[in-house]
């Protein structure tokens, strides 16, 4: 069983192909998954300017989900500028309606602000109210990036994760998994760094924070774990409650290195059985009520 917790895909073929944007259609994701050997994945929405030109709101993943009934887990998504681009916005009515309807968690979420903004903390509390997870993206900068802006070290995070103590957070992105290591320098925070780890904030968090949870997708999170083998199996059998495997899939001819090394992991047994099989889909089946 394999359950991603990370995957894109657009109703229907982008209007702007030379954009940046070439997210699969559900149908040609349904077949990639089919051809990985992924049972099941969680299918974000788009709801932030940030990052791309085409919106994926939560009515069409919706749809998508239920044309592809039993492969996909629907998460909603919201800015914290909408409605009011108040931080006493109140976003509850959204929430309340698309968790009704079936979606699981809250993400991507990439609103291009301080993590800790009030307009972000508005929004944070308000999923915490809902019982659902959020997988969260990080940006170096406000201003031509797209993710939740916070400083090395991860204070903002670390704010957030301290004043919403019951909303589970998966962190994501190039800067959240480069401080996985402490010797990770500014210049390279939105990068894949190499080499031997010397464990860094994101271990601190993960084990100061039971809420903070570990989204492995994408090359962020497969060279996070796999840049120095030894931390990186070590790392997934102390945090197998709270790491979830994932691809990121966002185009048709993506590589996915995490397919065969997950395949050798749970082939060679270099990590226990059931640390193994937590973080290929039990994780993610509890988490998300399945």
């Amino acid at each position: 069983m394999l359950i991603d917790i990370h995957a894109h895909a657009h109703r229907r073929r982008t209007v702007f192909p030379d954009a940046g944007i070439d997210y699969p259609t559900a149908a040609e994701l349904v077949a990639m998954m089919d051809d990985l050997g992924i049972d099941k994945a969680v299918m974000l929405s788009r709801m932030s300017p940030e990052g791309g030109w085409v919106y994926v709101p939560p009515q069409e993943v919706l749809e998508m989900c239920r044309e592809h009934e039993g492969r996909f887990i629907p998460f909603m998504n919201l800015d914290p500028r909408m409605a009011e681009n108040s931080a006493k916005a109140d976003f509850r009515p959204m929430i309340d309606h698309f968790k009704r309807a079936g979606c699981a968690g809250v993400g991507e979420y990439v609103a291009n602000l301080p993590f800790d903004d009030p307009l972000q903390m508005n929004v944070f509390h308000q999923i915490e109210e809902a019982g659902l997870p959020v997988i969260f993206h990080i940006a170096t900068t406000v201003g031509g990036a797209y993710g939740c802006y916070d400083e090395l070290g991860l204070p903002r995070l670390e704010r957030v994760l301290g004043e919403c103590p019951h909303l589970t957070m998966l962190g994501h992105s190039q800067p959240f998994w480069a401080e996985i290591s402490a010797d990770v320098t500014p210049e390279a925070r939105n990068s894949y760094p190499k080499g031997k780890v010397a464990p860094g904030r994101v271990v601190e968090l993960m084990r100061e924070y039971p809420n903070l949870c570990g989204d492995l997708s994408a090359g962020s999170g497969h060279n996070a774990i796999t840049r120095d083998i030894d931390f990186g199996l070590a790392f997934l059998e102390e945090f197998q409650d709270r790491l979830f495997f994932g691809t990121d899939i966002c185009h048709q001819k993506q590589d996915v290195p995490q397919i065969p090394f997950f395949r050798r992991v749970g082939a060679e047994r270099l990590i226990s059985r059931e640390a193994y099989e937590k973080i290929t889909w039990r994780n993610a089946n509890r988490l998300l009520g399945l």
